[in-house]
């Protein structure tokens, strides 16, 4: 199977109409790809706090609408990063919040697959704690024949979530984000202690350019389960388009079966 992920760099002068118009171009030149990949809240700008409110959307607005033509469009998989979710139909959480950070799986014919509110706010009581409530769920969905765990950012610091996606199963991490320039070297090296200690394919699909005054990070990769890097992008905005084989992940587990050796 081939997967691109799409490292998106964006500033702060590109209209939401503008952004969505050149994301949904770029999706629709990766038909052949089995599973396509954006960053975390592409389209509400990732450390965009104060564009959050104005640029949220329920899961059926003209964002998603827009992904999901493109996806059919190009016969993919596509994971959309995330969106400032709004629900519609008035939802508030626990904290009395209506914004989500929401990511959605699209099938390749364009139907919502599965969607994931991230369940690890960042930003220490300020940005998605303040603004945003906090996701609840685990989610593992098939998709282009990988069992895949949803999960976003900031949620890679947090190793119990993809023990728990593993344990429903999981072959595969798909991790959009919006991780900046100065921490970096933390990405990469989480992206694999996460393939290596859960034996699973890792694709993360970070943010490029300078938003907010952030600048990002980019280094995009996908990662075998045996932890090697098996493709990683700059600082700019790039695509990597990788082949991988699926079988693979049950071929490692099964030559090094370090997973059989849980006690915990």
């Amino acid at each position: 199977m081939r997967i691109a992920a799409i490292q998106l760099a964006y500033g702060d002068d590109e209209s939401l109409e503008e952004r969505t118009s050149r994301v949904c171009d770029l999706v629709r030149a990766e038909a052949g790809a089995d599973l396509v990949v954006l960053p975390e809240l592409w389209s509400a700008g990732g450390f965009s706090y104060r564009d959050w409110p104005a640029r949220s959307q329920d899961v059926s607005g003209s964002v998603v609408s827009s992904l999901a033509g493109a996806a059919r469009e190009a016969g993919v998989w596509l994971h959309g990063g995330s969106i400032a979710e709004h629900p519609d139909s008035g939802e508030t959480g626990p904290e009395g919040k209506s914004l989500w950070n929401t990511s959605v799986l699209l099938a390749p014919n364009g139907s919502i697959a599965g969607t994931y509110r991230k369940i690890h706010r960042f930003g220490f009581a300020g940005g998605e704690p303040k603004l945003m409530e906090a996701g609840t769920d685990v989610v593992v969905r098939d998709a282009a024949g990988l069992r895949a765990g949803l999960s976003t950012c900031y949620d890679l610091r947090f190793p119990e979530l993809y023990r728990a996606q593993l344990d429903q199963g999981a072959t595969a991490f798909v991790i959009p984000a919006a991780w900046p320039e100065a921490r970096a070297d933390a990405w990469s090296l989480l992206l694999r202690a996460r393939a290596v200690e859960d034996q699973c394919l890792v694709i993360g699909c970070n943010t490029a350019g300078t938003h907010a005054g952030t600048a990002m990070g980019g280094r995009s990769a996908v990662i075998a389960a045996s932890g090697e890097v098996l493709a990683e992008a700059g600082a700019d905005e790039e695509i990597l388009r990788v082949d991988v084989d699926p079988a693979s992940v049950r071929e490692f587990r099964e030559a090094f079966p370090v997973l059989r050796d849980r006690r915990l």
